[in-house]
């Protein structure tokens, strides 16, 4: 149970919800756990398939509190509202925002800000925790060229520009990415990025991570009522979930990368774990998946310090975080969405 910016997460599979006046009451195996009185949420964000009873249901409905329903993998179910309070409206803002130029660069320029940071994070890290196992000359000038960006993709003013910025930084870090990859070399060479499809074992991992991740931010969305479908980066298409994919590219170095490369680095896959295609495609057996969504599970309950917040969560969380300070930002109570900088 997780109280962050007015929204309760309970993140227990097992709990049920149930009212007691005016309050929310946790309850595990009948048990209560928890209870925070109704005036003090915006929103309820549960983790779990026990529910809530009809009075919670109700109750939040008549007092305008979103109440969303989560599978324990993170995957949105459900969400209860009453009246229209916020969601139509939110969505009204985001879709304005999406269509204004000048705003909806601002948003992408601060989600870039975070993935080159972030990147650039990860190589320095690398630097200072493995530079006897890697060519630390090659990773920091990958670095110096990520910092360089920085400063281009801060005053960009036109969004063709930003995506230039962008994915010359994706192709100086992914140039190095191999230098990080410290065990089983002969088996996880990484020659560049190549998807859809992937074409070696690195390549397989880090597009099944993504999608997972990108999974994640759309539940996010979801419960704090934006519409993952518009975008301010990614151009809308049908099916196309492209706020989601805005938002996760300040995580994509931090969460995915760091986390194929610890699978990789403590031999937790190996070669056996992946089989190859006629037409070249690489892709993790079914085993493997289940393996991986096990580490992926437990990776989510690590805590760590949000940056922006000042407050411990877990990495799980952090797509939620970001969805409501976007949200926040859009409502107009913050100056400008915060992106994830992580340290």
């Amino acid at each position: 149970m997780k109280k962050l910016l007015n929204t309760l997460y309970i993140t227990s599979p097992d709990s049920y919800l149930s009212l007691d006046g005016e309050n929310v009451v946790i309850l595990d195996n009948d048990q209560e756990i928890g209870r925070i009185p109704l005036h003090n949420l915006e929103a309820i964000v549960s983790f779990g398939y026990r529910g809530a009873s009809p009075s919670l249901m109700g109750g939040c409905a008549s007092r305008n509190i979103s109440l969303c329903f989560l599978s324990p993998q993170g995957k949105f179910l459900a969400r209860v509202t009453g009246g229209v309070r916020g969601n139509v409206l939110l969505r009204k803002k985001q879709y304005e925002v999406s269509a204004d130029a000048g705003t909806a660069l601002g948003i992408a320029r601060n989600c870039i800000l975070g993935k080159v940071y972030n990147s650039r994070w990860v190589l320095e890290r690398a630097v200072r925790d493995h530079s006897m196992q890697i060519d630390v000359d090659k990773v920091k000038q990958a670095s110096d060229f990520l910092q360089r960006s920085l400063s281009n993709i801060e005053v960009c003013g036109d969004a063709a520009q930003l995506r230039g910025f962008e994915g010359e930084a994706a192709s100086v870090y992914f140039g190095v990415f191999n230098e990080l990859i410290l065990q089983q070399k002969k088996d996880f060479v990484f020659s560049g990025r190549n998807k859809r499809p992937p074409l070696d074992n690195v390549n397989a991992m880090l597009s099944f991570v993504y999608t997972l991740l990108t999974n994640m931010v759309a539940s996010a969305l979801e419960t704090v009522g934006l519409d993952p479908y518009v975008g301010f980066m990614h151009t809308d298409r049908p099916g196309r979930v492209s706020l989601a994919l805005d938002l996760i590219e300040e995580l994509r170095p931090v969460l995915a990368d760091r986390f194929v490369l610890t699978l990789i680095n403590k031999k937790m896959v190996t070669a056996k774990d992946f089989t190859k295609k006629e037409d070249g495609a690489v892709l993790l057996s079914d085993s493997s998946r289940k393996d991986l969504l096990t580490e992926w599970q437990n990776k989510k309950k690590e805590v760590i310090t949000h940056p922006f917040l000042g407050e411990k969560v877990e990495w799980g969380m952090i797509p939620f975080v970001q969805a409501m300070l976007l949200a926040r930002y859009l409502r107009g109570d913050l100056d400008e969405y915060p992106p994830f900088f992580w340290k």
